[in-house]
């Protein structure tokens, strides 16, 4: 390929990039903005959160070229067709809950009633028995009371019979009897009177009423009594009851059948109550006076036959029962009934008030002794019942807890529904955002790859370019122009930086990579600019840090692209300095301020200026050389506080690297100093006028730098500088082919001819000459540096008496002197004087001087003129310093060496790996085909082209010759996924075919199994495009532009086997 026909595709390349880049609303836009329009028509609307994006397919041609955003409404049929249903999910399952709730708040009902009832039935019965305990204990004292006072009458009854019946005269008169019964009266409490009534028959009655002096009286009329078989008359009385003498106690019917069932039984027997004298209710106690002692089992007739008389006491139940209740009065009142329920359809109240059925009640069962006679006691509590406060209190408290417990759950359940139904919410807001987030990573994607296509393009025909017979200065300006290309897309890339920020989508790669070479390409990037301004930029990393590191140097690179392009942008004169050691380095030496702050400043004539990479004031003093050379110098330094605790430990196998970016320029405002690190924020609201940018490159920056386990810090002063320090975290590189390789291809930048030379770096700053030194070792010059006129001299000649080693012994190869060694062109005389030093006598020289050579930030070709007629070489050294180019230069000044180590050592190792190879390139776009196709032919691929997908799946159906395919993944009609897809099934149903015997596999290059590795090539940046080339089938990818590394890996999988073979 010609170099004007490369320089054409070039041109045709950066304009096509305009139009598509800048020009979106030319009508009459390349093809590119065609595909773009075609491609990109996305529904981007952001509205309420929700983004709706579709892809509008335009006919070929019948777009206009403009990248036309479509803002549209809310609804989305993707997203409606996922959109939960209401009565599916989590709300289906909470009817349990509600029914629950509602049988829970019934048994607290139920629950409160029962505790009611129960502890209420359980007062009552406490009650009931109370009751029963009480009436008891009064019935039994009654009856024993009772039983006292009948064994008394009992007694006083064997009393007649022993001292009356039978004797004559009687041992007792009425006066002995009313007597004794007087005074025996407190034996029998019970009684009211006692008295004693003889059996008379008819026969002996006159003589009976003459023996006593009266006559026989009824009892109830008083009246002479009538005649009848028998009569009880009352002989004796007790006093109180004297008007009964003379009274036929058989004179009533009851009296009658009273005594003659006492004396038929020979118990005492009972009466039927009856109103005393006292008007109060009594009874009669009767019992037979016998004449003889009787058996036990004397019957009826022999008792009637015994009988000599009747002795009674009558018994006022009332004044009996009072005194009683008296006797066990409590402090529970209760009410006493005494019945006889001889007759019990007509029971008898011998004692209390009337009986109601009101309230509760209890009967105890009196036995006075009298077989025929019943008697019971009623008690009832005199007071109502009080109301059962404790079961009420227990049941509403029981009820209240059970509300309680019920509104926490229907609180529970009203708070579940909530979160259900934001749960149900955020699920189609989820459903909305990941259908947004889908369209906008394919807005991304389709940008992405319509924008780097033709940059693709830009860069692969300065790769191109380079590989042509150029010198050095066009080897410099081609790289240049590359690494501008480059830095252009990592800037496009800043916005789709952000937004996989913000989706939290950001992965890191971990790769071997040189740093000083990467360092290189940033000073490459950034040389134009810092020219055009006179500001020094130099770069210096300390010999501690590895040679190769693994980690990610893309963003690597980022970081220290947007530090320093920041630095160039806001820096007008004075200098930019990137330091990097490791961070151990700088932790353990302290560094006196004081005496770094006096140390700064160093006399020069009249004026005065800091002893920095520039000579201006900068505001971070750990740059000044009495703080450098102890680094310089194999020395330890301090960690800034700010960075001490990011610092990671330092293992075997990683290394924490700190960088710092240091410049002169204007400074960040103390009031915008906490804002630095916000997004899309400038300094102030004159900063994006002035100096314009997005205000996201620190953002990221810091961003990237937390994602390497460092921090990123900043110390700044208006009107004096800032510096910036970060640190990173990366793995020690460890030889591999892959590193040799790299290592390989460094070769042709920093040759390897300059070993053993030697070489006086000339400088009146030494910061600055150190940084000379530093690019000069990596070449492995030995050098020596002199910052003053005096030691620059007696360094090159000797002293002015011969003392000092001439320059054959000193075997100086060539003198690098700063155009400003020691003021502002001072360094242009520095060949006169020492001509004039030789022709004075003070120094001698055996032979020519060596070559010198001047650095320079900026010269004009009225000072290149000069200095070549002062004697320096015609090459002049310009800064920014780089390997590379410092290489390039002085073999140009020097005359050694090629331009191009070509021929020497072994192939390099992708023409191993890719020589007679046959490779497939399938691409829409005719200049990425020959970019990608000029690319594999350099290393001896033998390469075919197709413009679509489904060529590509025609061209690989089995059997086919082809070794590798590399295709793009946005093609029209059919894109490389999809043709990836057919191609898999095509493989698979021969192999299946194969497996089967169907086909022979001798049908084609005796291939048992068909696999053609196939390699996306994609111009995207996000990582789903990534995982779709492998859920597709692809076996790997290469972004565009790819390089030489980044093809060697892609390739290498697949055929480093046949290397080791071809080895």
């Amino acid at each position: 390929m010609s170099l004007a026909s490369i320089l054409s595709t070039l041109t045709s390349s950066i304009g096509m990039y305009q139009a598509c880049g800048w020009s979106w609303h030319n009508s009459n836009s390349t093809m590119n903005c065609s595909r773009i329009a075609q491609n990109t028509g996305l529904n981007a609307g952001l509205l309420d959160g929700s983004v709706n994006r579709s892809i509008n397919h335009h006919p070929p041609g019948a777009g206009t070229g403009r990248l036309a955003p479509s803002w549209s409404g809310r609804s989305s049929n993707s997203t409606n067709s996922k959109k939960r249903n209401p009565s599916e999910g989590p709300k289906g399952g909470g009817t349990w809950r509600w029914k629950l709730l509602i049988l829970w708040v019934l048994g607290g009902f139920v629950g409160s009633l029962w505790a009611f009832y129960y502890m209420n039935a359980a007062m009552v019965e406490r009650r009931k028995e109370l009751l029963t305990s009480m009436c008891d204990e009064r019935a039994r004292m009654l009856q024993d009371q009772f039983a006292v006072s009948m064994n008394h009458v009992h007694a006083l009854a064997l009393l007649v019979s022993t001292f009356h019946i039978g004797k004559q005269p009687s041992a007792i008169d009425q006066k002995t009897f009313a007597e004794y019964a007087k005074r025996t009266a407190f034996e029998r409490p019970l009684t009211s009177g006692v008295s004693y009534a003889q059996k008379v028959l008819h026969s002996q009655r006159e003589d009976f009423e003459r023996q006593q002096g009266w006559e026989i009286k009824m009892m109830k009329t008083r009246d002479i009594s009538p005649v009848q078989d028998e009569y009880a008359p009352v002989i004796f009385s007790q006093d109180t009851v004297s008007y009964i003498r003379s009274l036929d106690m058989m004179s009533g019917k009851e009296d009658r059948e009273n005594v003659l069932r006492a004396r038929a039984s020979g118990k005492g027997v009972l009466t039927s109550p009856f109103t005393l004298e006292s008007k109060h209710l009594g009874v009669v106690l009767s019992f037979t006076v016998y004449k003889t002692d009787l058996p036990p089992d004397a019957t009826p007739e022999e008792r009637i036959e015994a009988t000599a008389g009747y002795l009674g006491g009558s018994f006022d139940v009332e004044s009996l029962v009072e005194n009683l209740l008296q006797q066990l009065a409590g402090k529970h009142a209760i009410t006493v009934n005494v019945f006889d329920i001889t007759n019990s359809s007509k029971p008898v109240i011998m004692y209390g008030p009337p009986v109601t059925n009101n309230g509760l009640s209890h009967v105890s069962a009196l036995d006075f002794g009298d077989p025929f006679r019943k008697h019971q006691m009623l008690c009832r509590f005199t007071q109502e019942p009080p109301l059962p406060w404790s079961a009420i209190t227990t049941s509403l408290g029981i009820l209240v807890i059970a509300l309680l417990v019920g509104h926490i759950f229907y609180a529970a359940l009203n708070r579940i529904a909530k979160v259900e139904e934001d749960f149900r919410e955020m699920a189609e807001l989820k459903l909305k955002a990941e259908a947004a987030d889908i369209a906008k990573s394919q807005f991304l994607a389709t940008v992405s790859h319509e924008i780097r296509t033709p940059m693709n393009g830009v860069l692969g025909m300065l790769q191109m370019l380079m590989d042509t017979g150029l010198d050095a200065t066009q080897q410099d300006f081609a790289r240049t122009a590359q690494a501008s290309g480059k830095a252009l897309i990592t800037l496009i890339n800043e916005v789709l930086d952000q937004a996989k920020i913000e989706s939290g989508r950001f992965e890191l790669e971990a790769v071997p990579f040189d740093l000083r070479a990467i360092l290189d390409d940033v000073l490459s990037l950034f040389s134009g600019k810092s020219r055009n301004k006179q500001i020094e930029l130099a770069v210096y990393i300390s010999d501690k840090v590895p040679e190769t590191l693994v980690g990610d140097p893309g963003r690597f690179r980022q970081i220290v692209i947007n530090l320093v392009g920041n630095s160039i942008k806001f820096t007008e004169h004075g200098h930019i300095f990137v330091s990097v050691y490791l961070v151990e380095e700088l932790q353990s030496v302290k560094v006196n301020s004081e005496t770094s702050k006096r140390s700064t400043e160093v006399k020069n004539g009249s004026s005065s200026s800091c002893n920095t990479l520039s000579g201006c004031e900068a505001f971070d003093v750990r740059n000044n050389w009495e703080n450098f050379k102890l680094l310089h110098s194999n020395g330890t330094y301090k960690l800034p506080n700010t960075l001490k605790d990011c610092s990671s430990p330092e293992t075997s196998q990683t290394v924490n690297l700190c960088v710092s970016i240091e410049d002169t320029g204007v400074g960040i405002p103390l009031n915008a100093q906490e804002r630095v690190f916000v997004p899309f924020m400038q300094a102030d609201s004159s900063t994006s006028r002035t100096y314009g940018g997005t205000g996201i490159g620190l953002s990221i920056s810091r961003f990237l730098v937390e994602l390497m386990n460092g921090r990123m810090d900043f110390v700044s002063k208006p009107a004096i500088g800032s510096t910036f320090v970060f640190t990173a975290v990366f793995k020690k590189g460890h030889t591999c082919s892959q590193l040799q390789d790299m290592k390989l291809r460094q070769s042709e930048a920093l040759t390897t001819v300059f070993k053993g030379m030697r070489a006086l770096v000339v400088d009146g700053r030494p910061i600055r000459a150190s940084v000379t030194e530093y690019h000069l070792k990596r070449l492995g010059v030995q050098v020596e540096t002199v910052t003053n006129l005096k030691s620059a001299i007696a360094a090159v000649g000797g002293g002015r008496n011969g003392d000092i080693r001439s320059s054959e012994t000193r075997n100086i190869n060539m003198i690098l002197v700063d155009k400003d060694a020691w003021g502002q062109g001072s360094g242009l005389t520095f060949p006169k004087i020492l001509k004039d030093s030789r022709q004075n006598g003070r120094t001698r020289y055996s032979s020519e001087l060596p070559k010198m050579i001047l650095l320079a930030t900026s010269i004009g070709d009225d000072k290149t003129d000069t200095a070549k007629a002062a004697g320096f070489v015609e090459t002049v050294i310009m800064k920014p310093l780089r390997a590379s180019m410092v290489a390039a230069c002085l073999q140009q000044a020097l005359g050694v060496g090629n331009k191009r180590q070509q021929g020497k050592g072994s192939p390099p190792p992708l023409q191993s790996l890719l020589f007679g190879k046959q490779i497939l390139v399938v691409d829409d776009n005719k200049v990425n085909l020959r970019v990608a196709a000029g690319a594999l032919k350099k290393y001896g691929a033998i390469v075919e082209c197709a413009e679509s997908g489904k060529s590509a799946v025609e061209m690989l159906k089995p059997p086919h010759k082809f070794d590798a395919c590399f295709m793009d993944v946005q093609m029209p009609e059919m894109d490389g996924f999809e043709a990836t897809r057919q191609v898999r099934d095509l493989e698979r149903t021969v192999n299946e075919q194969i497996d089967s015997g169907a086909i022979s596999k001798e049908i084609d290059r005796n291939i048992i199994k068909w696999h053609v590795p196939i390699l996306a090539m994609t111009a995207d940046v996000i990582q789903a495009t990534h995982e779709e080339c492998s859920k597709c089938g692809m076996d790997g990818y290469v972004s565009k532009p790819f390089e030489e590394e980044q093809l060697y890996r892609a390739v290498a999988e697949f055929f480093e086997s046949k290397l080791t073979s071809t080895a």
